[in-house]
């Protein structure tokens, strides 16, 4: 197994061959579910201060959509955000110290499992509140607009967020203005513990037709067809052609937050969550690259084995790293001028 393939994505493709290049596609999904299974691990010992919300069955989404993007792009994530961070790059090791509390996180342990941000990324940050980074991501593309700049920002958000006010205004002001920005919309099916079919009207993707914006529907399950429909966008965008609105439709294999159970109740069938589960982007996107007779399955095999190292690795990072003092609440608190 190339040593390399974890940091493919984000390393380019010249040169690449497309076995390879599905191989890192392969292996960014596999990290990020080792990423969110070990956190699911660690917040069931009660190792973690605070929620999570994983990820899990959602991974192609990000995958897919980060792969098609230059180091100078830039991507808002939502409160579940380990899989956008880790696909655009982001360093496990420093994202778990973040997520445990330590100095050594992105954010110096201050931010942790909803607030992570990597600016040298072009990561502008997960979000707490719903919706939230569809006005920052809104303002990104208007500064590379104003400046100039060759850039794109992509935009992930859930389906909940789909009823707020700020979609619409964001859409009416990234169309008026033509800005290099895609809307990236993960429909799993549930906001929060309610069905958002129950919830929501029309079709998410359709609400970007009344303001003259491109918008597609694509299965988010496959991560060669996020891939296909963000490269088309991503494209459009960066050529002057505005902006564009993505569903990309799939389901959350876990909990809304990890201990959802002790207030939650029972609101999804059994039988529903396992049609999903036959549905893993992970283990479709595996089948497909063992047709490759470039891809044998012991690489798929050493790809997962190699990404539960890189995590496991990353927690003993981040329980070595040490606890922030008193003081260090009195950091951070201000920019500096100038900088």
């Amino acid at each position: 197994m190339n040593s390399d393939v974890f940091a493919q994505l984000t390393a380019g493709y010249d040169g690449v061959s497309p076995a390879r290049r599905n191989l890192a596609l392969f292996a960014r999904m596999a990290l990020i579910r080792s990423f969110e299974r070990k956190l699911q691990e660690l917040f069931s010992r009660g190792r973690l201060p605070g929620f999570v919300h994983l990820y899990v069955g959602e991974e192609a989404i990000a995958v897919g959509a980060c792969s098609v993007l230059g180091g100078g792009d830039k991507i808002t994530s939502t409160h579940r955000g380990h899989g956008h961070l880790i696909a655009k790059g982001a360093d496990p090791r420093r994202m778990m110290a973040e997520i445990m509390g330590r100095t050594t996180g992105l954010c110096h342990g201050k931010g942790g499992s909803m607030h992570i941000a990597d600016y040298s990324l072009g990561i502008l940050g997960a979000n707490g509140i719903v919706g939230g980074g569809i006005p920052i991501a809104t303002g990104s593309a208007l500064a590379d607009r104003v400046l100039g700049r060759d850039q794109v920002t992509v935009c992930f958000f859930g389906d909940g967020a789909a009823n707020q006010g700020v979609l619409l205004e964001a859409l009416n002001l990234s169309a008026i203005w033509q800005l290099p920005v895609v809307f990236i919309c993960e429909n799993n099916g549930f906001t929060e513990w309610m069905r958002t079919s129950d919830i929501t009207a029309g079709s998410i993707a359709e609400r970007a037709r009344p303001f003259g914006v491109q918008s597609a529907t694509v299965d988010g399950n496959d991560v060669l067809a996020v891939q296909a429909a963000v490269a088309e966008a991503v494209g459009r965008a960066r050529g002057g052609g505005g902006p564009a609105l993505i569903e990309a439709q799939t389901y959350r294999m876990l909990a809304h937050n990890e201990g959802e159970e002790a207030f939650s109740g029972q609101y999804r069938p059994k039988e529903e969550i396992e049609h999903w589960r036959g549905l893993d982007p992970i283990d479709r996107f595996a089948a497909v690259l063992a047709e490759d007779p470039d891809i044998g399955a012991k690489e798929l095999e050493d790809i997962r084995e190699a990404a539960a190292r890189k995590i496991e690795a990353a927690v003993e990072y981040a329980v070595a790293s040490p606890e922030p003092e008193p003081a260090d609440a009195l950091t951070d608190l201000y920019a500096r001028a100038g900088a």
